[in-house]
């Protein structure tokens, strides 16, 4: 069958707090419905679980295991329409996995999305006590992240989401029910490959940009402007915030935009009013169109993340606007930003690395002007809108390949 007029399925449970896997979701399904395909969703909220009675709090453990519920709506869904193919891109955690084997009976192929390391680690981050942790990457059950509570500080909650892994470890789940996974780098497909999950079925595809959303002329640049550092994330420790206040303690006279909330707003204010950084300007929450306008403003990003990160728009999103990034030396950010051509790396946590990167870019603008122009190239061959379309298209033709052999 030819892509052009395809049967989809887009199946997704959100999180009580919105991230950017609800973003690439709604992305791909507007990018899919654009391309003319018939578009079906299955979707379910987190917040629901805000309206459950007691009776039905003490059965999401079973839920979290299998929702039955999840799994006949699915049936229903998929016995009227009969799509090509159904990609899921979160199960967690009142969809389930039943809903793969829901799949498997109707013969549909299955497609996930790793947004994140939910298979491998309860926390789905590999992030505890302020560094990376890899302690359940090959234990199953994960008893590590049950005995340190790593899911919401809760031994008896993570407990659940180990429960739920092994069970479906030993099940083979992941294995046989499964036709196709997307992991965003090669460096998430190379930690899958390690936790477990088959490598013949584990193919790479970016997130993308649209870039109808952005105004990809960056004056600053052509008027030599050095702008500001930017800074765009949630205000968490894994996100580096507390790296980031330390090497402006040092660096003072480089003005900062922080765009963000989270945790350790409180933090960051005293921080500020304590040290005098007056250049350090808090913004706060703010709209993606007004983030864009902040990024195309910018002299460069500074991404200091302390986590492997699954694959962060954010620095799509500078590339698009021609805007270098200073990212750490880790996980997906070592991949996708090249030191010395889109960007720079500095020592994960080190702040005294961090400053000296920074002021390295704020000195040399005629290489980081060149930098910008190598940071548009690379969207413009990785991260666009029709690239991302081509590489789904190709996937969603090789799932419906191994379905029909069996595979």
């Amino acid at each position: 069958m030819g892509t052009s007029c395809m049967n989809i399925l887009l199946l997704h449970n959100y999180y009580q707090q919105p991230g950017g896997e609800d973003q690439v979701f709604e992305a791909e399904k507007a990018l899919l419905k654009r391309a003319g395909h018939q578009v079906l969703t299955y979707e379910r909220h987190n917040d629901e679980i805000k309206t459950y009675s007691l009776a039905q709090k003490l059965g999401l453990v079973k839920r979290t295991l299998w929702a039955k519920d999840s799994a006949q709506a699915i049936r229903d869904i998929l016995k009227r329409e009969r799509p090509d193919v159904a990609h899921f891109h979160n199960t967690f955690l009142l969809i389930s996995p039943s809903a793969y084997y829901a799949c498997w009976e109707a013969r549909v192929p299955v497609i996930q999305t790793l947004h994140n390391y939910r298979l491998l680690c309860p926390a789905a981050t590999f992030f505890r006590s302020g560094q990376v942790c890899e302690n359940c990457l090959s234990n199953t059950p994960p008893w590590p992240g049950v005995a340190h509570g790593c899911w919401r500080s809760s031994r008896a909650k993570t407990a659940v989401v180990a429960m739920m892994l092994a069970v479906h470890r030993w099940l083979k789940t992941w294995e046989k029910q499964v036709h196709l996974y997307i992991a965003p780098t090669e460096f998430a497909r190379r930690k899958f490959i390690e936790g477990g999950l088959p490598a013949e079925k584990i193919v790479v595809k970016p997130n993308f940009v649209d870039s109808d959303e952005l105004q990809v002329t960056n004056d600053e640049w052509r008027k030599g402007k050095r702008g500001y550092a930017l800074f765009v994330g949630r205000l968490s420790p894994e996100k580096g915030v507390r790296t980031l206040l330390r090497a402006w303690q040092k660096t003072k006279e480089i003005p900062l935009k922080v765009v963000g909330d989270g945790p350790l707003m409180g933090e960051v204010q005293a921080f500020l009013e304590r040290e005098g950084l007056e250049g350090v300007e808090v913004l706060g929450h703010r709209e993606r169109e007004e983030v864009l306008r902040l990024m195309r403003g910018a002299w460069f990003l500074v991404f200091p993340s302390e986590w492997y990160e699954g694959f962060p728009l954010t620095i799509a999103e500078a590339f698009a606007c021609g805007v270098p990034v200073i990212a750490s030396r880790l996980g997906a950010m070592a991949e996708i930003v090249e030191d010395g051509r889109t960007g720079l790396h500095f020592e994960p946590g080190n702040s005294e690395d961090l400053v000296a990167k920074v002021e390295w870019a704020w000195t040399h603008p005629k290489e980081m002007q060149e930098m910008g122009q190598e940071a548009r190239r690379e969207y413009e061959e990785k991260y666009t809108a029709e690239r991302n379309y081509e590489m789904l298209m190709e996937i969603y033709q090789r799932a419906m390949e191994e379905a029909r052999s069996g595979g």
